[in-house]
């Protein structure tokens, strides 16, 4: 039974996770199973995150405990600091995992940990509470699990034939901002467990190709995160990383957090009355055309621009660089050049490949197909616009991007780039 002290420092525990954004369920789907108790369904995102049919799937996001060894600057469960501090042993996490669930609360687990004692000790707990969700409770709900750096091996392989999703966060792209904040800590440590864990999952495919049934490690792969505004890496270092973890098989997400002024008093970090949200969301955007827009790293970031515009999204950026590559012919225009066109995303894309084949694609078509007209019109022909209409083609080349760049642009826009640009934070040498 949860008990009012239980629950106080359940309360503690759930507020010193909150500043992890690196957890999603995606990548992974687990049936309702006779005997078991719960499931993931569909591989959508949980911690309350929508799914794609507009469900709010949530989770109990919570560390084990907020003591920690470590005293990383931008940490608020750092050693220095002077905050509640609590401990849940390994059974009663197990008990509130059940409890919630039962009631119908949560829907999976996201589980955390300071460093306390060693690393073998902090991941040998998380290891057995997992590991007694799934064998004991019968658990067959979503779990990420937060990989503690410099723990063993043989604690790691164990942990991932339980766990979905296991993620260990960089924090910076540069090693030498990782040891200025977090003097004990280093990038080789993060990129061993890396390693160990994506050997897991190659070793596993490779098991299930000969044996049906053996048993899944880590299905929905890896994740991490970096924080955005606490060091002076610009949005290219950021990007560059990305790119590199994406490389990687196991890795799914990277995550990118937007620094919070939680360790004012600390002269190594910046004073931001408020988060970088706008070059958070831009982080992001990036790294979906890198994803699933074709694009390279020194597409969207160059010497010439190692930062990303905080008013317009990377892709229109891109286009109103590149002038020259447009206007785009939506009917005979492949598939790769159609989605660099500002406006048409992965699906109205393949739509428009489609379609085609059928009868000649024009704005009306578009528009029902989610085109966001706005911005498309400027750089594509089709249809009605084109030379042989008495209507005159306006697009990109004719207005040239200076003269286009306001129009597309919102007052929002301007305002919240120019309120973000305010916060900007001159790092010392």
């Amino acid at each position: 039974m949860l008990t009012e002290k239980t629950m106080e420092r359940l309360r503690i525990l759930a507020e010193s996770a909150k500043y992890d954004v690196s957890c999603s369920s995606s990548g992974t789907v687990r049936s309702g199973k006779k005997g078991m108790v719960g499931n993931t369904v569909g591989g959508v995102g949980i911690c309350h995150s929508f799914a794609d049919d507009g469900r709010c799937i949530s989770l109990l996001k919570v560390m084990l405990t907020n003591h920690c060894k470590y005293d990383c600057a931008y940490c608020i469960n750092r050693r220095s600091n002077d905050i509640p501090r609590a401990t849940l042993s390994v059974s009663e996490i197990e008990e509130i995992v059940m409890e919630f669930y039962r009631r119908n609360y949560i829907e999976g687990l996201f589980l955390s940990s300071g460093v306390v004692r060693t690393p073998d000790y902090t991941m040998e707990r998380l290891t057995a509470i997992v590991r007694d969700l799934r064998t004991i409770h019968r658990f067959n709900g979503y779990i990420h699990l937060k990989t503690i750096p410099g723990a063993t091996k043989e604690l790691l392989i164990e942990a991932g034939r339980y766990a979905d999703r296991m993620s260990v966060n960089i924090e910076t792209p540069k090693e030498e901002s990782l040891k200025a904040l977090a003097p004990e800590k280093d990038h080789q440590s993060v990129f061993l467990p890396m390693s160990q864990i994506q050997q897991g999952v190659l070793e596993n495919k490779e098991d299930r190709k000969k044996f049906r049934h053996a048993p899944r490690f880590v299905p929905a792969g890896q994740s991490t995160q970096m924080i955005v505004g606490a060091t002076q890496e610009t949005d290219r270092d950021i990007l560059t990383m990305s790119a590199t973890m994406y490389q990687q098989p196991s890795m799914r997400r990277v995550y990118y957090s937007g620094y919070i002024s939680v360790n004012t008093y600390d002269p190594r970090l910046p004073v931001l009355k408020q988060p970088p949200l706008v070059r958070e969301n831009r982080l992001y955007q990036a790294d979906w055309l890198m994803r699933f827009y074709h694009f390279s790293v020194d597409e969207i970031v160059d010497d010439a621009h190692s930062h990303l515009d905080l008013e317009i999204d990377p892709k229109l950026a891109w286009a109103l660089r590149h002038p020259e590559a447009f206007p785009v012919d939506i009917n005979t225009a492949d598939y790769e050049r159609i989605l660099r066109v500002p406006g048409i995303g992965v699906k109205s894309a393949m739509l428009i490949v489609n379609s085609r084949r059928f009868n000649r694609v024009t704005s009306y078509h578009l528009k029902k197909m989610g085109v966001v007209m706005k911005k498309a019109k400027y750089f594509i022909t089709c249809g009605e616009l084109t030379s042989s209409f008495s209507q005159p083609i306006v697009g990109i080349n004719e207005l040239h991007p200076e003269r286009l760049r306001p129009l597309l642009l919102s007052k929002t826009q301007q305002k919240r780039a120019a309120e973000e640009r305010q916060l900007s934070f001159e790092f010392l040498p």
